[in-house]
């Protein structure tokens, strides 16, 4: 008998139930500090997903303008230096906006190149 594993084993499979990217609702913005060796302010979201689950996420890039009740999307991979946040919002999507005069790394933080020749 042939069996379909399942690979629930880690935390990001659970929240996003085997999906690339789920679509939350911020509760709360808040900012957190690297563990040791780095020193920084990072910007943390505290999401909820549209089935009773709560998450953390990294917002990345300079500046954002995610409030209570903005629709975010994440993904998995969070930051490394960061205990207990294993995703980051994508930019550029739905109400979290791309970061300004961003000429490098454009894709990561949502500036499309129309916009950056404007």
């Amino acid at each position: 008998m042939i069996f379909k594993y399942k690979y629930f084993s880690d935390k990001n499979n659970k929240i996003l139930g085997n999906c690339p990217q789920k679509k939350t609702m911020c509760l709360k913005v808040k900012i957190k500090t690297p563990r040791k060796p780095n020193s920084a302010r990072r910007a943390i979201a505290k999401l909820f997903l549209f089935k009773n689950k709560k998450t953390l996420a990294f917002i990345p890039g300079i500046g954002h303008n995610l409030k209570k009740f903005s629709i975010s999307l994440i993904a998995g991979q969070g930051v490394n230096d960061l205990p207990g946040i294993n995703f980051y919002c994508i930019r550029g999507k739905y109400d979290l906006m791309e970061v300004l005069n961003r000429k490098t790394s454009r894709s990561f933080y949502g500036v499309s190149w129309k916009r950056l020749h404007l």
